[in-house]
Formats: C-alpha cells, structure tokens, sequence
C-alpha cells in the first residue's frame, strides 16, 4: 500500500492556484483510476483505489499547505507505513512549467509544504515536482504562486494532469525513470 499526497489549499478560493497543481494531480489520478469517492478522514480528504496492481490511498489535507505533514503523518501512522511509502505531488518553482520530476529525499527549496513534511515524517519520501516556472523574481514568488493559472496556460496543465494520471501505473510499480520519460513523451508536442 501506498500514500499519495497532493499538497494545495483547500476552498474554492485556491482550487486553481500554482501552488495547488498537488490537489489537482491527485483529483486526475481518482477520475482515471476511478477511485472511491472521497471521504474526511486525517485531516483531510481520502480515496482509496488501485493503480496497476498497487493499493493507493490519495490524501489532500485539508490543514492549509504549512500543516500538510499533520495530515500526512495521521495517514502514514494509521496505516503503519513508512515514508518510503509515501509520495507528494507538489508545485515545484525551479522547474519549467508543466515539467515533471521525480525524486526522493532532498531539500524543501522553501516550500512550506514540504518543510512541514519533511518536519513530521522525515525527508526520505518521493517527491513528484510539477514544475510551475519562475516568476524571475524572489519578490514576485508568492503572488505568483498563489495566483491562478492564466487561461493561456489551461491547455498545458490539463495535458500534463493527463499525463501524469495516465502513466501513473509506473509510478505505482516504483519505475520513476519510466513514469518520468512517458510522460515527457506525451508532453511533446505533436508533429
């Protein structure tokens, strides 16, 4: 079993904030895999379903992005899991838009939900970066992040939520390298 957590804000107000593409991820994921409807429970909202042959539980906490490893943690401890069992999908600044990156371990860069994560369950943890892009400047970062995607933009984050559900499979099975290249494939653009 494993936990896939996207982190974001919860409320209408936030739905389509860079800073929530984790939420937005998770919700692709349950749509195509047709996941159980969610439920409140640690702190958030779970769904539980399979991708592939692997039983994921999807968690979007629902404690604001700088308490999201409460949240995390309650899940982890309930089902007896291990970081290493856990994946966060997150928006990722030092990547291009719509780039996708796998690791584990590693810093927060700053960002408080991974600074809160790694503060409640450790940083050995995998780590889905959904790139956003730079706004060019440190003062513009929170506006920027907090700011909803431009209509201009809407196409390309539904082709890489697409994307990511779609060869979620590989990322179930742990090939990171895999999940990674096919979804860069289906990030090419079409000749």
């Amino acid at each position: 079993m494993q936990i896939w957590a996207g982190l974001g804000n919860p409320g209408p107000r936030y739905a389509m904030h860079r800073h929530n593409v984790g939420f937005m991820a998770i919700d692709a994921i349950a749509e195509v895999y047709g996941f159980a409807a969610p439920k409140k429970q640690f702190q958030g909202w779970v769904q539980e379903g399979r991708v592939g042959n692997e039983k994921i539980v999807l968690l979007k906490p629902g404690t604001f992005m700088n308490e999201s490893g409460r949240s995390i943690r309650a899940a982890m401890d309930f089902y007896k899991l291990s970081p290493g069992d856990v994946t966060v999908f997150h928006d990722e600044l030092d990547l291009e838009p719509f780039r996708v990156k796998v690791k584990t371990g590693g810093g927060n860069a700053g960002h408080n939900g991974l600074r809160s994560t790694d503060a409640h369950i450790g940083a050995d943890f995998r780590r889905v970066r959904l790139g956003i892009g730079h706004p060019g400047h440190r003062d513009r970062v929170t506006g920027y992040v907090l700011g909803n995607y431009a209509k201009n933009e809407i196409e390309d984050l539904t082709d890489m939520l697409g994307a990511v559900a779609a060869e979620a499979e590989w990322l179930a099975a742990g090939d990171d390298a895999r999940f990674m290249n096919e979804v860069a494939m289906r990030m090419q653009p079409q000749a």
